[in-house]
């Protein structure tokens, strides 16, 4: 009787499941267990690894990635619960994205990169605010970084670097 059960636990913890993904703008097919999460998905069998893995409980914001436009810490979505929508990562769309060039490109020039460790998951939440908050106050801009640990820089350039990445999306007036 144990042997059966055995068993039954081996073709279980064996079974994939096929799940369509989209990432960056480009579809995949892949075929996974069901309990993997996005983060692991994106990594181990994506190859992307710009998603950054760390405390894997939702707490430091490095695996930040946006499912349909929204923030989310990757360590703890399923992959199956991404199917259906639009995955962005740091690595961004294949014909680029001027926004998260922009951000990147701010983050550099205010010293908000250090390590770089918890860079990607900073620039993909930036990405959110950004879009849903064209010009967010410092307070703004803080709230949005809550549960995004750095343990270099301090938060100040990161903050600046997002006032920089905000006022130079703005659109430009005509005068």
């Amino acid at each position: 009787m144990g042997e059966s059960v055995i068993e039954e636990g081996y073709k279980i913890v064996n079974d994939l499941i096929p799940v369509s993904l989209r990432v960056n703008g480009v579809s995949y097919e892949v075929v996974i267990q069901p309990w993997r999460t996005l983060l692991e998905v994106l990594r181990e069998t994506l190859g992307m690894t710009g998603t950054k893995r760390s405390c894997g409980e939702g707490q430091c914001g490095t695996c930040t990635v946006l499912i349909d436009g929204q923030a989310v810490n990757s360590c703890l979505y399923l992959a199956i619960e991404a199917q259906g929508k639009d995955i962005l990562t740091i690595e961004g769309p294949p014909e680029g994205d001027p926004a998260l060039e922009q951000i990147q490109r701010s983050f550099v020039s205010k010293g908000a990169v250090q390590c770089g460790f918890c860079t990607p998951g900073m620039v993909v939440a930036t990405k959110s605010l950004l879009s849903h908050n064209a010009e967010p106050s410092e307070d703004d801009i803080r709230e949005a970084l809550v549960g995004h640990l750095c343990r270099c820089t301090g938060y100040v350039q990161i903050v600046e670097a997002i006032q920089d990445a905000a006022s130079e999306l703005a659109p430009k007036g005509s005068d």
